[in-house]
């Protein structure tokens, strides 16, 4: 039958069935890459703005339909439990004057508050510091661990029922105890996260600027995730815990206060917010030290979503799940990657012509890595803009998740460098 059909015939229908596929083909091709191009703008979009937006909305709602309960006062004094507060130190003769000043000035009964540095490591002058004072019990060994494993072997040694946890270059308020002590009042309650606040040596520090913003921003979710559940963990500079339900952690914990303080969370306990109990620090130094931290805290952001991938259990932790998803894991893992895929995306549906949508976001990131860029020459040159730090540092912290991922995979132990503080 074919061969009664002249060749060029054969050719002709060959080349339009090939042109057809290769249209469908291009079809699904770009589809496909517009529908991940749209999914990525969506994390971003949802990780960075969108999850606050649905929080504020959610609480707002559960605000309207529950009897507000008036917040609980503090006892007195007779009926407060004894408290021991915990400080992990390596090295820190620089601030440990400054830090017992800061304890002693805590309003709080004097002998329901017992005050422990653990120092393990430590060779320079902080223990004979720290002999100067007699409240003082000070644990030492030698070796150097670690911040976990110094953690782990306090928590052993501590005999009280609450235990607060800070950092040694971190000074609290004076209420700060007896807020987080109020809190513990509700049986719910496995600890007490108290806010972070960063403050700037001088002017035109832009990694403690930067820092800062991202806090304010931090403690906002964090206050509305307490109010609909819990917080979404307890950072380290003040976290306080009910000493029975701490559970020692692998010593190579990168974010020991994180893990410590979930881990309370997947055995059905909250994380309390306490706005009113705050911790003050100094911002990095400058961003080469804020750098440290942020590999740090990327690494340990990666390895506590598999160490706690339990809560990411719909159908055991349903609100849990949604808030830390929502909270963390879409911001240490999925999200960075969506960031960096949304620029060859891009570049290619511009150039296929699929819309002016397309092109109007493109330009759209030129304009905010052009305005990243000029704001990392600026601060290089120890110059400053406020509108342009701001899409510098953002960028600065997505670009260390991925330095994080090659520090978690060369990093071995709980004991990392110190970030340099301004």
């Amino acid at each position: 039958m074919l061969e009664n059909i002249p060749a060029f015939v054969l050719y002709i229908q060959f080349f339009f069935v090939t042109l057809q596929a290769y249209s469908h083909i291009q079809y699904y091709l770009m589809t496909t890459i517009e529908t991940i191009f749209w999914l990525c703008v969506a994390v971003i979009f949802y990780t960075y703005i969108g999850y606050g937006i649905v929080l504020y909305t959610v609480v707002l709602l559960k605000r309207a339909f529950s009897h507000k309960k008036h917040a609980e006062k503090t006892p007195d004094d007779s009926l407060l439990p004894e408290v021991t507060i915990v400080i992990c130190a390596y090295n820190e003769q620089d601030v440990v004057d400054m830090k017992m000043e800061n304890t002693r000035a805590l309003d709080y009964p004097k002998d329901k508050l017992n005050v422990m540095w653990v120092t393990d490591g430590s060779n320079d002058a902080t223990g004979n510091m720290l002999a100067r004072y007699p409240e003082v019990i000070v644990e030492h060994k030698p070796e150097r661990r670690g911040k976990t494993a110094a953690v782990n072997r306090a928590m052993t040694i501590v005999k009280t029922e609450i235990v607060v946890m800070t950092d040694a270059n971190t000074m609290i308020n004076p209420g700060a105890i007896r807020e987080v002590v109020r809190l513990f009042k509700d049986l719910t309650v496995g600890c007490v996260a108290g806010e972070k606040r960063v403050a700037a040596r001088h002017d035109g520090q832009t990694a403690a600027e930067g820092e800062g913003l991202y806090w304010k921003y931090e403690s906002t979710l964090k206050r509305l995730d307490s109010e609909l559940y819990s917080a979404m963990g307890a950072a380290g500079e003040l976290c306080a815990v009910r000493k029975e339900l701490y559970r020692a952690i692998p010593e190579d914990s990168l974010l020991d206060d994180f893990i410590i303080s979930m881990n309370m969370v997947a055995e059905g306990y909250r994380i309390a917010y306490a706005s009113e109990a705050y911790a003050m620090e100094y911002g990095s130094a400058d961003l080469t030290e804020e750098g440290k931290r942020k590999r740090r805290i990327a690494a340990g952001g990666l390895q506590s979503i598999w160490r706690l991938r339990r809560l990411m259990n719909p159908l055991r932790h349903p609100v849990v799940s949604f808030q830390f998803i929502s909270h963390r894991v879409l911001r240490w893992s999925i999200t960075p990657i969506a960031m960096m895929a949304l620029i060859p995306l891009n570049v290619v549906l511009v150039m296929a012509k699929a819309g002016p949508v397309y092109t109007i976001i493109w330009l759209l990131q030129i304009c905010f890595y052009a305005a990243a860029w000029v704001g990392y020459e600026l601060d290089k040159k120890g110059k400053r803009n406020k509108l342009l730090y701001i899409p510098y540092y953002f960028l600065f912290m997505n670009i260390n998740v991925f330095r994080g991922m090659q520090y978690l995979c060369n990093h071995r132990s709980g004991v990392w460098e110190k970030a340099k503080r301004g």
